[in-house]
């Protein structure tokens, strides 16, 4: 159902020896002053200290890099995904489960060159990729930061790990950058998403970017000797209590709109965190009965690819 990768794929060090790269980061920054990176739309100058929705300014933010053994198994692999985790986000879910790093701002501000340096660190570590997590605040930075990787022999698989809340002007900056993106399809609803996620416009704004993502690497996962994802596409689901996730709904646009044969990652792990502690609804873990009904949609609308959870995992 995945075909073994058998020929070189268009690389960033490709587009950093052209300049092409040189040039996408220059316009990065021109969006700061004018910050449009997400479809917000703030149009604050984070470069002269002003603060957006996300609240994230001129310099990353790093919670945390490490190899995580815990994303889906093409992407962690035997020794981990080299996960960087950035502070701040540009959602406010109300159950969000990192919710100190995303709202609280836990996380220490690194230079460009560091966060280069961090991703040498990770493939020194022998990790199978590196993993930017929460990372559409900080696309400039990123940029900014790979010709210095590159020069110091960056090599890996760049994964973007995403809420899937994406404008299409950021996301073309990725094109030919990004290897495998690893975004969410959260919601059918954009009543439901603004007031679990304070997202504005989500579905629309969500489905055009899985669009745009499926343009730059298309449907098929390419994986290495090794089984570890090359290229590709990997599209994150979480059911959620009572439907809130839509996501019989949601299967259907993808299968309908993208692909059957894009790999979906069907997700039964949400607990109550954070606002949704005591909620009425959002306060308790999804049913079994809730995850055979998602089992069954994903089945019912012929997506062929991915990774489903048993509902024992979602338990422990």
């Amino acid at each position: 159902m995945t075909r073994e990768a058998g020929v070189a794929l268009p690389s960033y060090t490709q587009l950093c020896a052209s300049g092409e790269l040189g040039r996408r980061i220059e316009h990065a920054y021109e969006i700061l002053h004018h910050c449009t990176l997400c479809p917000r739309d703030c149009g604050v100058d984070r470069l002269r200290g002003e603060e957006g929705y996300c609240r994230a300014g001129a310099e990353p933010v790093v919670a945390s890099w490490t190899a995580h053994p815990w994303e889906e198994p093409p992407i962690s692999g035997t020794n981990g995904s080299g996960t960087i985790f950035f502070t701040h986000c540009t959602g406010r879910c109300l159950f969000c489960q990192n919710y100190p790093i995303s709202q609280l701002g836990v996380g220490c501000q690194v230079t460009v060159p560091r966060l280069a340096e961090m991703m040498l660190e990770l493939q020194d570590r022998g990790c199978h990729n590196v993993n930017w997590v929460t990372p559409t605040h900080f696309v400039p930075q990123i940029l900014a930061a790979l010709p210095l990787a590159i020069k110091g022999g960056l090599h890996l698989p760049l994964v973007y790990n995403s809420s899937g809340y994406e404008a299409i002007e950021t996301l073309r900056l990725l094109d030919s950058v990004v290897d495998i993106y690893l975004p969410d399809a959260k919601y059918a609803d954009d009543t439901v998403a603004r007031r679990l996620s304070g997202f504005g416009g989500y579905v629309r704004a969500n489905r055009a970017a899985l669009q745009e993502m499926y343009r730059q690497v298309g449907e098929e996962l390419l994986l290495d000797e090794h089984k570890l994802a090359v290229r590709g596409m990997i599209i994150r689901h979480m059911v959620l209590p009572d439907g809130l996730s839509g996501t019989p709904q949601v299967l259907a646009w993808i299968a309908d709109e993208l692909s059957p044969f894009i790999h979906v990652s069907l997700m039964a792990q949400y607990f109550p965190a954070h606002r949704a502690v005591g909620d009425p609804i959002l306060g308790r873990k999804i049913t079994s009965e809730e995850y055979l009904q998602a089992l069954a949609a994903f089945d019912a609308v012929g997506l062929e690819r991915g990774w489903r959870q048993t509902y024992c995992e979602a338990e422990g």
